[in-house]
């Protein structure tokens, strides 16, 4: 489990960002025989709970869409919106949205999500899928902008208040036995 920081990008090289591998000494980055990876992406300007595995069939089962796996976001906007707006942002968002286009990806459909209010501009928004930029894209959708962005939660694990940007730990057994059985979906 890492707290990722702002500004780095979950690739393994870069041009022009620090990667989230920079962390982790290099006995760790191999492990018998298999590479350390991060279980789905954040994007650079992101920040929070990043997990990493040598498990691909444990990384697969976290990030394929029809296993309704839920990701827990925090989220700044822009805009402040109304209560008649929170109410049709929540209707809308958990009917599904059609995604704009963005840079690689086409417009597209979305899951239903689930958000949930802490004022008038910053919300908790729980989906199932990864598509690319889809948080933001969802706000877009809805008239709206993204300006922070943090997951707290993957698969009902929370990211540990304790780590700093950057910081990571390994997960306890317990942790990794409650992935491998995730039933939380939405």
């Amino acid at each position: 489990m890492m707290n990722k920081m702002a500004g780095e990008v979950c690739s393994t090289v870069s041009d022009s960002h620090k990667t989230v591998y920079s962390h982790f000494p290099p006995e760790l980055l191999i492990s018998n025989g298999a590479k350390l990876h991060s279980v789905g992406r954040l994007d650079a300007d992101t920040e929070g709970l990043l997990l990493f595995t040598n498990d691909g069939k444990l990384s697969n089962f976290l990030t394929r869409p029809e296993n309704k796996i839920e990701k827990k976001y925090f989220v700044r906007l822009c805009h402040s919106v109304s209560l008649e707006n929170k109410k049709e942002y929540q209707k809308k968002a958990g009917e599904g949205l059609l995604l704009p286009a963005e840079k690689k990806s086409p417009a597209q459909k979305s899951l239903g999500s689930r958000i949930e209010w802490l004022s008038e501009d910053e919300a908790f928004i729980t989906l199932t899928e990864g598509k690319f930029h889809e948080v933001k894209r969802i706000f877009r959708a809805l008239e709206n902008e993204v300006t922070y962005l943090k997951r707290v939660s993957f698969s009902g694990l929370f990211l540990d208040e304790k780590l700093l940007p950057g910081e990571w730990r390994k997960l306890s057994e317990e942790e990794v036995r409650a992935l491998k059985f995730s039933d939380f979906v939405l």
